[in-house]
């Protein structure tokens, strides 16, 4: 890992150097002040657990058309640090509104929980980084499709290398962001077959270091998190690049939503991932680090911002993953903070 965490810093140090490529690429990332009236505030008490539940890292949240918020968490693991299927359920239901379990679904089937998405018949995609593939699930848990081989890494049109997250085209077909140990979007049909990719290693428009988040628009246009460059890449359905936006006021872009309103979330999960300072035994004596969503447009502006760093209710940790629902609320997965929250305007 220390070799590879030294490619990707002087990959982040090129992309930062890069900065006629990034002013020339760049579209609007001023911020402005909210357009739809009262602030975000947490919504207290959410979810509402069964008593001695805890959940554990939290790394992929979604909504399904019911408004049920699906939680995907690893239960008493770490990252990567056991072989082994978890045997406790990974996936909550929960009732957006009420906060209560509905259902949990996902045991003896994952290692290292990752990604989470939602198609339009509310079947349930999941990825795991440690067995390297694409796990689609019915409403009810039942396995329907996996994509990749169990434990092997490769860069190929049936195998992923530390695959991150995927996210849904409006005519069903689906892209696939494999990131952790390749460097590449994969463009899949609605039934899983493979379509076409692009990407490579790199700091240059249409490259990616560690492509981590990604969501796609009403207009098929596909929003990458290419977090260890520190940047949102825009392409069209088809893999042509349109836009990067990167900024101090961005941050470091580790999930993506695109609401049905027609917005971007952004989940920025700070800095301490690229730094090593998340390995520190004490926590309590390191400098805050950012964690924030950001409200955007789809030209790249800076609508809202929201949160903290801190473990305290409405602060994060690691703004891992971030999903709305089709009321406005806003769901965030937090890594480190072992939890997720709902955001809503005023007392909604």
């Amino acid at each position: 890992m220390s070799s590879v965490n030294a490619i990707r810093a002087s990959l982040v140090a090129a992309a930062l150097g890069s900065m006629s490529i990034a002013t020339a690429c760049q579209v609007g990332l001023s911020r402005e002040r909210g357009d739809t009236g009262d602030e975000y505030r947490v919504v207290p008490e959410w979810p509402a657990l069964p008593a001695g539940y805890r959940l554990g890292e939290v790394p992929g949240v979604a909504v399904t058309s019911h408004n049920e918020v699906l939680v995907f968490h690893r239960a008493d693991r770490t990252w990567l640090a056991a072989e082994g299927p978890i045997s406790r359920p990974t996936i909550l239901k929960i009732d957006a509104r009420t906060g209560t379990v509905i259902d949990s679904l996902g045991a003896n089937l994952f290692e290292n929980p990752h990604g989470l998405a939602v198609d339009a018949d509310d079947n349930i995609w999941a990825t795991d980084t440690r067995l390297h593939q694409v796990f689609k699930l019915s409403p009810a848990g039942e396995l329907l499709l996996t994509l990749g081989e169990a434990g092997v890494r490769a860069n190929d049109a049936t195998h992923f290398n530390g695959v991150t997250d995927l996210a849904f085209a409006p005519d069903g077909s689906f892209y696939v962001a494999d990131g952790y140990g390749n460097s590449r979007v994969v463009h899949f049909s609605a039934d899983g077959t493979y379509l076409s990719e692009w990407g490579s290693p790199g700091a240059d428009p249409g490259q990616f270091n560690l492509p981590h988040g990604i969501a796609v628009d009403a207009e098929g246009r596909v929003y990458v998190a290419d977090r260890t460059n520190v940047r949102i890449q825009v392409f069209s359905p088809d893999g042509t690049f349109l836009h990067q936006w990167t900024s101090g006021a961005l941050g470091r872009p580790w999930g993506l939503e695109v609401s049905a309103d027609g917005f971007l979330y952004v989940g920025d999960g700070g800095d301490y991932w690229s730094s090593n300072h998340y390995r520190s035994e004490r926590p309590d004596t390191l400098p805050l680090d950012r964690a924030r969503i950001h409200r955007m447009d789809l030209q790249g502006t800076i609508l809202e911002t929201w949160g903290a760093y801190g473990r305290s209710a409405g602060q994060m940790v690691w703004a891992h993953d971030v999903a709305v629902d089709r009321d406005g609320g806003v769901y965030v997965g937090d890594i480190r903070g072992m939890r997720a929250q709902k955001f809503a305007r005023g007392n909604d």
